[in-house]
């Protein structure tokens, strides 16, 4: 069975872009942005795919990533001629701290190492052991099934909402049993998951909401940035995110007893140097701790958050007005409280019915063709041989016995997720929406070019 990591995507966009000449832009007018049909006036629809022996449709690469200037080149030289690298004696992380939680609206942020860390040290801090249950969408990155397994309980996968890519809140209920310990929601590709419905769910069983928010850097619900609402949110700062620092993570929360004892669990336990916070309970912790060169780099990198996340959402919204006008081709759903995507993938699906049956692997083909990189995304996580070899883990089988096991196995059927990602589900990925308008329209140019041909290409 495939499997995909969104920092294999980012290396194959690379590469692909790497070859492209540069030529001029071809010109288009349109009116897209008042969300009528725009007007094609280059003819580029009609000539052929690039798969046919046509030009590609989108000549220029896309924008690189990560974007920099002096102000890294300043921030890592400051960082290196003081002489403090490490956050316990240094100011710096402390200061990134101070500034993302403002960004965010929340009361606390604690730096660690990568989004991963910022997961399992909620869970660790928790105190979430073996004979617990943590429910997770499938339809995710590995790191939010991999923090449920090194504590040794059990991951419950729910199954997907087809329309949004989202955790399907009205299946988590059913998932539930009395083992049940956090509900840990995915804000996948940066687009909000049913906020209200799923934290009245917690609510309403006394059931701690933990946000995987390590795609969705200033994603809003409600005029409300996500990471803010459950008990605790995590963010990752690794290479192909919004906001990156190669590798590195942030837990944010508005309460102060928890992120005190989240600072512990990362700290070996220890209280901090510089800081105000006290060690943590218990007796379980490791060292997860981010370090002053990194905190630098994410401090010089927010400065462009904001403006390179308004681009974004710009370029989604249009791109997703010339989507709505061709057939087989719709956008992924955003709930009605969502108020800003971060769109760290802009994902859609695909509907071969309207492009002669032409398969997604062949769709995937024809448009990396046209210069334009796609990936058809996640796949079946509960069925990955990774994920079910758990059954037959020797510690596992010790904790749970082989009839829980296989009564695991049996549990984590997700039917939609399953039609989702094995004929539908696509990505493009967020640098892709730095561009202008024209990348978006040569985007939906080329969607039309492959339609009008699917029956060519097909053969």
């Amino acid at each position: 069975m495939k499997t995909f990591s969104r920092r294999n995507f980012i290396g194959n966009a690379v590469a692909t872009g790497a070859g492209l000449a540069v030529l001029p832009r071809t010109g288009f007018a349109g009116t897209a942005e008042t969300g009528k049909p725009y007007t094609i006036l280059t003819g580029s629809v009609d000539s052929k795919p690039a798969l046919l022996g046509g030009a590609k449709g989108h000549p220029e690469s896309f924008s690189g990533w990560p974007v920099t200037d002096l102000r890294e080149a300043k921030a890592l030289t400051d960082v290196l001629h003081s002489g403090t690298w490490g956050r316990l004696n240094g100011k710096v992380s402390a200061g990134f701290e101070a500034e993302y939680a403002k960004m965010l609206g929340v009361k606390h942020s604690l730096a660690v190492s990568s989004g991963t860390s910022a997961l399992y040290t909620m869970l660790g801090t928790i105190g979430i052991g073996p004979g617990d249950e943590v429910i997770i969408p499938v339809y995710t990155f590995v790191a939010t099934y991999n923090v449920v397994v090194l504590n040794y309980a059990l991951p419950v996968f729910v199954d997907t909402d087809p329309e949004s890519f989202q955790i399907d809140a009205g299946k988590i209920e059913q998932a539930i049993t009395k083992q049940t310990r956090v509900l840990m929601p995915v804000h996948i590709g940066g687009s909000p998951f049913d906020v209200d419905r799923i934290l009245a769910i917690g609510q309403k069983h006394n059931i701690p909401v933990i946000e995987d928010a390590c795609q969705a850097h200033l994603a809003e619900w409600k005029g409300k940035k996500v990471g803010s609402f459950g008990l605790g949110g995590a963010f990752s700062f690794q290479s192909s995110k919004n906001l990156n620092c190669a590798e590195g993570g942030a837990i944010t929360s508005n309460d102060s007893d928890f992120i005190k004892n989240c600072y512990g669990f990362h700290n070996q336990g220890q209280g901090g140097v510089t800081t105000a916070y006290t060690p943590g309970e218990g007796t379980r912790a490791t060292n997860l701790r981010l370090t002053e060169f990194q905190s630098a780099l994410l401090l010089a990198q927010m400065t462009r958050l904001e403006q390179q996340a308004r681009k974004r959402s710009e370029n989604a919204a249009y791109l997703s007005r010339l989507f709505n006008d061709i057939p087989g081709i719709a956008p992924a759903k955003l709930y009605e409280g969502t108020t800003n995507s971060a769109y760290h993938l802009y994902m859609f699906r695909y509907d071969k019915s309207h492009f002669e049956g032409l398969s997604r692997a062949r769709f995937i083909e024809a448009l990396r063709a046209e210069g334009i990189p796609c990936d058809s995304g996640y796949g079946q996580m509960n069925k990955n041989a990774y994920v079910t070899a758990l059954a037959k883990n020797r510690h596992y089988l010790k904790i749970y016995g082989e009839k829980v096991m296989k009564q695991w196995l049996e549990r984590n059927q997700c039917p939609q997720n399953d039609l989702l990602t094995s004929e539908h589900s696509l990505w493009f990925f967020q640098t892709m929406l730095l561009g202008d308008k024209t990348d978006m329209e040569q985007i939906a140019d080329a969607i039309r070019k492959i339609q009008k041909y699917a029956g060519e290409l097909k053969k």
